[in-house]
Formats: C-alpha cells, structure tokens, sequence
C-alpha cells in the first residue's frame, strides 16, 4: 500500500500571488487522494489524479445541487423529466470545471504538484450511455436545462458497459464490452436507499369491489429492483445543477442458497443475471426472440422505475396525483419510452384508485413526445404476445386506450376503415403487433419533429392520419447543440479569437456570433480563423500519426464523415467518390488536384451486416489508395475506430468539409451538421435535416447542396426507380462499380461486394447511385473554392457567424414555453 501523502512528500504551499481558491482546490485534490483513494502524491498515475480531482470539483457542486434541489419545491416549482435510453455525456472533468468558471484555477492548483490537466481529461473514461445523435442530444438538453434554470431529471439506464467498444480487425468491425465502469464513476452517487421494484410477467386478477366497480391487480410472476444512480448536470456558470438518474437492475433475491448449497453454483445465480441483463448493454441484438424480449424489458424497466420515482416525490410534496399536469411535464426522447402512456394510467387507475375519465386526461396533459425517425423499424412495435406474456396489464390498459381512441374516430369519420386501420394502436398486417409510436402520440398533449422538413415529414407521412384527427398536436423544434462543450471546450483557439473579435458575450449569448458576419470578409480576421482551424488540424493529424502510423497533410481539405453507420446516411456514397477521384488522379497525373483527407467513423450495430460491409470497403479502398505512390498523397481515405464523443471533440474542430449526405426524407435533423458549421466546416449536403435551416441561415452561396430533393426521391421510388440507369449515364460511377465489383479492393475475396454491387445497380433503395454524378461534381465545386482561400475562410466564417440560432438553449426554450410551460432563466 502507498504511504501517506505527509510522510511520502514535503506539503505543497501557496505560490506567491497565488489566488486562496487554487490553493483550497489543490488541498482538497491531496485530501481526496489521500483519505478517499489511500494514495500518496508519488505512487498517483492519472487516473488516480483524475479521480481525486474529480471528487474535489464534485464536492463544489453538492451543496448548490441540494440547495436548489429543495428550492424547487418549496416554491412549486414544474419540473421536466427527460425519459431516454441514452444519454451520450461524454467526459465530464471538462464540462464541469468549464461550467463553474474553475478551469484556470484548477490549472493554477494542479500546476505545482506537476499535475498536467490535459492528462488528466484523457484518463477520464467516456461514458458510453449511447450510440449518437440521440443520446448527445439528450446530453446537449441536460446542460441547457440546467442553464436555463429550467428544474429537470433526466431518466436513463447505468449501462454497465453501454454500447460496445469497436475494435477494427483486418477493416472488419469487431464488438468487445466497453468498459467504461471498471475503476468506478466519480461523478455519480449511488442511492442504493432509492431503489423501486419492476414487475414482469404473471397474471391479472379482477377484483369486484362493488357492482359498478372491479379493480385490476397484477400479480407479476418476477421482480426487478431499479436502483438509482445520480450525477449531478452543471448549467453554464454554475446557474443551475439538475440531476441525471440512471437505473442499474438488481435481483431481488440475488443467490438462492439452496441451489448452491446443492452444488449448483452456476443455477443459483440465474435469476441474478437475469435480471442484471436489463443494464448490461445498450441496443442488445434483437435479431432472435429473446433479443427483442430484453430489449422490451429494458424500455418498461426505466420507464417504471422512472415514473414510479417521480410520482413518489410528487406525493411527498403535493399530495395529490390530480395536480401532476401542473408541477410535472414528462417529455419522451423517441418511441423507447412510450409505455410510459400505459404504465401512467396504471399507476393512476390501478394503485391510486382514480377513475379512467380523469385519468387519461392527466396521462395526456402531462406527457409529450419527441419524435426522431421516419424509418419504420425505429418507430418500434412489439409482437402482442410479447406485450401479453411481459406486460399482461399493460396489454389491457393499450386495448382499452384503442378501443376509445377508435371509436372516437368512428364517431368522428363514419365508414373510414381505411383510416380506422392507420390510427390503429394495433397493427393487424402480418403477425399483431404493438404499435408504440401511435401510443405516444395518442398518449401526448404534444408530438414534435425536430426540424421543419422532418416536422412537415410527419405531418405529411407516418402520422398524416394523426395530423388530420389532432391538427394542433404535431409541432416542431428543430435540434440545438450546447456551445459550452461544442465551441468553447472543444475549440478554445476559435473560442478565443471570437471573444477578441466578437467581445466576451459571445461566450453567455449565442446570438452575440452574428457579429462576426462584418469580419468575414476582412483579410487578416481569416489569416487568424485559419491559423486557428490548421492547429486544429495539426492536432488531430497527430492523433493519427500516432495512433495509426498514418501521416496527413494539414494543408489538404479534411473531408469529414462521422456519425453511426447506416446505408441512408450514405457513407457508401463517400467511398465511391473517392474511389471515382482515385481513378481520375490516376489517369490525370499532371492535373492540378487539391488534396484531401477523408476523414470517416461511426458504428455499425452488431447485427447490421450491410452497415459492416460497408466500414470493410472503406477500410479496403483506404488500403489501396493509402499504399498506392502514384496518388503522392493527394488523397487519403481513413477510418477511425471507435468514434465516441472525446473523439468527435478532435474530429468536428479540424474539419474543413461537413458530410451530411443523407437521403433527402430520411435524417430526422442531424446535430453533427451544427457542431461542424459552428466550428467553421462549409457543409456538403442534401437538402434533407436540418441541412434546410442550416442553408437558410448561412446563405446558398456558403453551402454546397446536391441531389434529389424529398419530392424527388419519392417520384423515383414510386416508379420503381432501378440504379443501372444512373450507372449507364456515368462513366466514373460504372468503372467504380466495376473495379469494386471485379475485387480491385478486396483480392483476398474477390466476390465479398458482388451482391453489395447488385444492390446498387437493382432497387437502389437508398438512391446512391441517382445522386452520385450531383455529388461528385458539388466535391469538385469545394476543391475549387478551396483553391480560392479567401473566398473559402469567407464562406467558413459566415458558417460560424451563423449558427448562434442552433443553439440548443433556444430549442430548450422553445420547449420549455410551448410544450412544458415552465419558466426560462436567461
């Protein structure tokens, strides 16, 4: 064991002039180090500096989380619960000293003990709560929840290892258990005194209380404990602390003795693991039954646990479920939460005896739902055996919802069966399932999209009948992203060249970046943005270089490309232009090119096989083209394993180039596209998202837009769109395919993308092949602009001047006054 701090090392006094708050911090980082970890100063690694230092920065925001904490109901305060199954938060040593104005006081405190801060963020483990762009939105609400001083919980699960860790082997994407708990989390409490049970399965008994009246009990036949687990979420300048309260699944009798004292060691833990399946991992495969059953059993687990939390605190203050529409607003992150609509009216009708009519209007008016997918297998239905057999009251309670809810519209829309299908909470096609999106919507005072053409979208598709029946239920707010951690933390060179030329209210008021629009054009403004973007460039080629052995010019375009790996998002599309741009420097050495860096990563899920093969082309043709010498490095394709926040923080401000080449229709908004235009990228894009916002905002002339428009792409599906034609009306697209399809990139196997090939060459869902000629010449539009560098810094300047709107403060706001209706503190 290390030897105490006092006897192993000389104490370490105040430096001269040095502030009294960094010599406090540095005694309480040794005081932890010491009393809480039992470690000396010279026996410390890293980690162990960054725990100490963690717990010190924490014991500074107890008290004001308690304070405010209780303020909130002494006033009456409404509260927000955020219900999502992620919440992607990243590091959080950062986040939270940047947000309680501690940062160079903390360096001042760590600087005699030779404690270098930067060491300490990186041994810092990233939380691994989520897959992308929902869980860091969720993340990006937290925090300007609590800088709005808007009184809100966030509700998840404590993954134990969370999504997986992606290790690349020979370019195919392998999936090992992350293991970002296995030193333990300093930032959180765990409440093992808060700890509420989950039932499953059973039966439900009627109990005849009187003739008009009989009383449903379920008797669930296995039980669940949810323990609860809680991090403090720190609004900018210390404004605010709300509390993310994560649930970890326990085992109500966790070892039956008698099995093992039978010799059946292994059988007396079953229910054990079991039941601690549900926190294990994020989105397990729900390719086989039992699959989709875990998933299932994971959404009712936090959904419960969580209501069943809240209602407590609610009686304890209130006394009176019937309040719960004024003090309480549940906000719904995606269909994961939707039997929430079910387990409420439970709650309310079964356990606390108040009447159906009241009830659902309660459930109604205090739960909305945010919708974030038009793609039918992320608007989630469950097989109603499942439903029946997991959550036999909850399949009664959704029976009676539909029968209500049906024969309102039969009231209201005579002989529409048509209709009376679509609205359905049941789908009757192949095999009756659950439809859970159509529970939140009915089940919600409010639905919104979270841009205006995904917004339209919805009101125009998937809940067209749901717009005619509520017209004033589906609404919009477009996505935001939080400026404390995707400008200020993540790019402090930009962050501090926008304070000298915008003036420090830049860093409280978003909207103070529209200032710089005067500036785009000055010459020796862009010597500096640009001097700032190639740092940043210079930092992440280092990255690579030492990661990966792989040298990248800091002077090429960074072409960048990270998010989750799907074929709608089209990285697929990326890998053949550069295919296509190989070919062409290949067969025109002389030519003046512009060099580029394709910069890639995102996870593909575990079960998603077309999504894998797509990362293990990306992986093939950057083997090629990397190793080939007649390129001479002008073009470079890489693909970095992993992808998670820390690495989005070194990826988004080196970007030069934006890639957000979705289907036009499919990408509900996009965060990405926001963090990369606020740190100076020029976006390439179609016109789908929040890339239409993003156009509106920064002008046609600072945006490169190509392909087929939403309209466009559902004319060619319609008529049976077949992508040969588009390969016989390009010569690059067709020698791509071909050298692709003969097994120019994969020698070992020959034949592994003949069936990928076909695909594009047959139905071509995605439409990859109908937008590659618009996209491939729009990437020739950028490297002409870049070739031009004052009108590029101009264009990238505007990008970042305008992007104040896309601020996630002004959606939380918008929320708060149009969905919540809760005050907001500026």
């Amino acid at each position: 064991m290390d030897t105490p701090t006092t006897s192993s090392a000389p104490p370490i006094m105040a430096k001269p002039g040095e502030s009294a708050d960094a010599a406090a911090l540095r005694g309480a980082i040794l005081q932890k180090l010491t009393y809480d970890l039992g470690k000396s100063r010279l026996g410390a690694r890293d980690r162990d500096w960054f725990i100490a230092t963690a717990l010190a920065v924490r014991d500074r925001i107890v008290d004001r989380w308690i304070d405010l904490t209780r303020a909130t109901y002494q006033s009456g305060a409404k509260q927000v619960y955020y219900l999502s199954l992620e919440f992607l938060i990243g590091r959080l040593l950062r986040d939270n000293v940047s947000n309680l104005n501690l940062l160079d006081t903390l360096r001042d405190a760590l600087e005699p003990l030779g404690v270098d801060l930067e060491k300490l963020r990186i041994a810092e483990p990233d939380a691994a709560l989520g897959n992308g762009g929902l869980g860091r939105l969720a993340a990006c609400f937290m925090e300007s929840m609590a800088t709005l001083s808007i009184p809100a919980f966030g509700y998840g699960i404590r993954y134990d290892h969370g999504l997986f860790r992606q290790i690349i082997r020979d370019g195919w994407q392998r999936e090992y258990p992350e293991d970002w708990l296995n030193d333990g989390n300093p930032w959180e409490f765990a409440r093992p005194e808060i700890a509420h049970e989950i039932g499953f399965g059973g039966t439900v008994e009627a109990v005849t209380i009187s003739e008009a009246r009989v009383k449903h009990v379920w008797k669930p036949s296995e039980t669940v404990q949810a323990v609860a687990y809680d991090t403090p979420i720190v609004g900018w300048r210390g404004a605010h602390v709300n509390t993310l309260r994560l649930w970890s699944a326990r085992a109500m009798d966790p070892l039956r003795l008698d099995a093992f004292n039978s010799g059946d060691h292994v059988g007396a833990l079953a229910n054990k693991v079991k039941a601690e399946s549900i926190s294990k991992l994020l989105y397990p495969s729900d390719e086989s039954a039992s699959g989709q059953e875990l998933r299932l059993r994971q959404e009712y687990f936090f959904s419960s646990a969580a209501l069943q939390d809240l209602i407590r605190r609610h009686l304890r203050v209130y006394g009176d479920l019937r309040s719960l529409p004024d003090r309480v607003s549940i906000q719904l992150n995606d269909t994961h939460p939707a039997i929430v609509v079910a387990e409420l009216l439970r709650i309310l009708v079964d356990l606390h005896d108040i009447p159906w009519d009241e009830a659902w209007p309660i459930t109604q008016k205090t739960i909305s739902y945010t919708n974030h997918t038009l793609l039918p297998e992320a608007l989630e239905s469950w097989p109603v055996p499942l439903m029946e057999r997991l959550l036999p009251r909850h399949m009664q309670l959704i029976y009676l919802v539909n029968a209500f809810h049906l024969d309102s519209v039969r009231l209201q829309y005579p002989g529409d069966g048509r209709l009376l299908s679509s609205v359905s909470l049941i789908e009757e096609g192949h095999g009756r399932r659950v439809r859970m999106g159509h529970l939140a919507v009915v089940g919600s005072h409010k639905v919104n999209g979270v841009s205006a053409l995904h917004s339209d979208l919805l009101k125009q598709t998937v809940f067209a009948d749901f717009h005619r029946l509520f017209p004033d239920r589906l609404t919009n707010k477009t996505n935001g992203i939080t400026f404390r951690r995707w400008l200020q933390q993540c790019n402090p060179g930009l962050t501090s060249l926008l304070v000298d030329a915008v003036g420090p209210e830049v860093l409280d008021d978003a909207g103070a970046l529209v200032k710089l629009k005067p500036l785009a054009g000055d010459k020796a403004f862009q010597e500096k943005f640009a001097a700032v973007k190639r740092a940043n460039k210079q930092a992440l080629a280092a990255l690579v270089r030492d990661r990966f052995q792989l040298r990248l010019d800091p002077d090429a375009i960074f072409d960048v490309q990270i998010k989750r790996i799907h074929e709608y998002k089209r990285q697929l599309l990326n890998v053949l232009e550069a295919v296509a741009l190989y070919d062409e420097i290949r067969s025109q050495p002389t030519k003046d090119w512009t060099p580029r860096v394709k910069i890639m990563a995102g996870k593909a899920a575990a079960s998603y096989h077309r999504a894998k093969l797509i990362i293990k082309l990306a992986h093939d043709v950057a083997r090629v083209i990397n190793s080939d010498p007649t390129v001479r490095n002008l073009l470079k394709v890489v693909f970095l394993p992993n992808y998670n926040v820390s690495l989005a923080e070194m990826i988004v401000p080196a970007a030069d180039l934006s890639e957000q080449i979705s289907t036009a229709g499919m990408e509900a908004s996009g965060t990405g596209n926001m963090k990369f235009a606020l740190n100076g990228a020029l976006t390439i894009g179609t016109l789908d998202g929040a890339n239409v916002e993003i156009k509106e905002h920064v002008g046609d002339e600072n945006i490169f837009i190509f392909g087929l428009t939403t309209p466009e792409v559902e004319k060619r599906r319609r008529e049976g769109w077949q992508g040969q034609r588009a390969v016989d009306q390009s010569r690059r697209l067709q020698e791509a395919l071909e050298q692709i399809e003969a097994g120019v990139f994969s020698p070992d196997d020959p034949t592994r993308y003949r069936d990928l090939v076909r695909d594009l060459r047959g139905s071509d869902y995605f439409l990859v092949t109908a937008d590659f000629d618009s996209y491939y010449d729009a990437q020739r539009a950028v490297a002409e602009r870049w070739r031009n560098p004052e009108a590029w810094w101009k264009s990238a300047v505007i990008n970042t001047a305008s992007m104040g709107w896309f601020s996630s403060d002004r959606t939380i706001a918008e929320y708060a006054q149009e969905i919540w209706n809760v005050p907001v503190k500026r």
